[in-house]
């Protein structure tokens, strides 16, 4: 299962050149293109947590506006001691020396695998960033497919034999890649995958990477996320940042907890290193809400969990929808993505002439206005007619009905959601019902 390189063509081998606007950013200028030309869009496409920011937020931002200094690249003292604070809760004790803050968890993945060098193994499918981020170093990516149903976690078998592979021909595979829970699939892997993953990168001597941005945004909270950093403590690197769980992707702030070991050590001077090179710091007043938003006082931890509550109700809405159309929908355990399979609607859409997955997206784009993203932008075969649906810009248009939403406890029949469900309907059904037979004479075929 080949991921896209750099020139949109499909490869596992390590490419070179630029590469084009993310696939998700790209689908949502799109969107918006089309609504400021008068055009109504159902947004499914991009992958912005759709609330608003609570108000302690900009509070403590507010407090810090006039900070302008630069300060250590590592991050603010007391942004590192609130990160550590935040995992320390979770089970997993984090000293504050080990955590490096950044301009997003996207910009501490790649300063990542450019400390690294060497290929990263990827599930297959993953988030759009990886692959791209991967072919930017210069290294590439070596796609794994997932487990049926887990997502986010390379199938520990596969991956075992594809990186004995690649390292027979040469090619150096250094890392791996995990989502918990995962985008594009809305999935978590369980335990048992987990544990057998940490062994084969033990194995395998691989650093793994474990991006759990998503990780408090779990719908049922009383099932835990099996970090790899509790069975292979040495070698996992954990990410995360404020985009999702507390909406605010916009101030580019995340932290990565780095392994307290040999290698941990080594990889946070190299961290260091690169990111004193490309961002110097974190923007200092973010960084200063930040680490009130990871001290996690009761304000905040209420409003993550009405937004969990949130994007529970309305994923599982919108997947409900798909499956009524006949598409299998994998239910969404977190976040707000989920992943409908349309093949067993194959015939229907061949016979209007959508046998990929990009022809699928746009037709339901340019033919109905309903954005999404093919799973081919996550390295998956242009043949899988897969979508990833993202629901979170269905909660209003206005920060008041985005807030209403938050409080509803039934968000999903308030009126603006409501009507966005029932055209979503209207489109599956006009888009995957059978063609009408032709009657009559036809004309002879020669």
């Amino acid at each position: 299962m080949p991921f896209p390189d750099r020139t949109g063509s499909a490869s596992s081998e390590p490419s070179s050149g630029r590469t084009g606007i993310s696939a998700t950013l790209a689908v949502n200028e799109t969107i918006e293109r089309k609504r400021r030309e008068g055009v109504a869009v159902l947004p499914l496409g991009f992958g912005e947590a759709g609330l608003p920011l609570h108000p302690a937020l900009t509070r403590e931002l507010a407090k810090a506006a006039g900070r302008n200094s630069y300060g250590p690249v590592a991050g603010s003292p007391e942004l590192r001691a609130a990160a550590a604070g935040y995992w320390t809760r979770r089970g997993l004790p984090t000293d504050p020396e080990l955590v490096v803050a950044g301009p997003g968890s996207k910009a501490l993945l790649f300063g990542l695998l450019l400390a690294l060098g060497g290929e990263v193994a990827l599930p297959c499918p993953s988030w759009v960033s990886y692959a791209a981020q991967a072919a930017l170093t210069g290294a590439g990516a070596l796609p794994v497919p997932t487990p049926p149903d887990e997502g986010g976690v390379p199938d520990p078998d596969l991956l075992a034999e594809e990186v004995a592979r690649a390292r027979r021909a040469g090619r150096r595979v250094r890392s791996v890649v995990v989502t918990l829970p995962d985008n594009p699939t809305g999935r978590l892997a369980g335990e048992p995958t987990v544990r057998r993953l940490c062994r084969a990168a033990r194995e395998l001597d691989l650093l793994i990477i474990s991006d759990e941005i998503y990780r408090d945004l779990v719908h049922d909270p009383a099932v835990a996320v099996s970090s790899p950093a509790l069975f292979a403590p040495e070698r996992t690197v954990i990410t995360t940042a404020l985009s999702k769980h507390l909406a605010a992707g916009g101030w580019r702030l995340g932290v990565a907890r780095l392994p307290d070991s040999p290698l941990g050590h080594r990889l946070r001077a190299e961290l260091l290193g690169i990111g004193s090179e490309i961002w110097s710091c974190a923007p200092a007043p973010v960084q200063h809400a930040a680490a009130y938003a990871f001290s996690e006082p009761p304000e905040l931890t209420e409003h993550v969990d009405r937004s969990r509550r949130l994007h529970a109700a309305v994923a599982r809405a919108v997947a409900a929808r798909f499956a009524a159309a006949g598409c299998r929908v994998p239910q969404p355990q977190a976040s707000f993505y989920l992943y409908p399979d349309f093949s067993p609607l194959a015939g229907p859409l061949a016979d209007r002439g959508v046998r990929t997955g990009p022809e699928l997206a746009e037709l339901l784009l340019e033919g109905h206005g309903v954005g999404t993203l093919p799973g081919s932008a996550f390295g998956e075969p242009d043949t899988a007619l897969r979508l990833r649906v993202a629901t979170s810009l269905l909660y209003g248009e206005s920060e008041e009905q985005r807030l209403q939403a938050l409080h509803a406890p039934d968000p999903a029949g308030l009126p603006w959601i409501a009507r966005s469900l029932d055209r979503l309907s209207e489109v599956l059904e006009e888009v995957t019902a059978p063609q009408p037979a032709l009657t009559g004479p036809q004309p002879a075929v020669v």
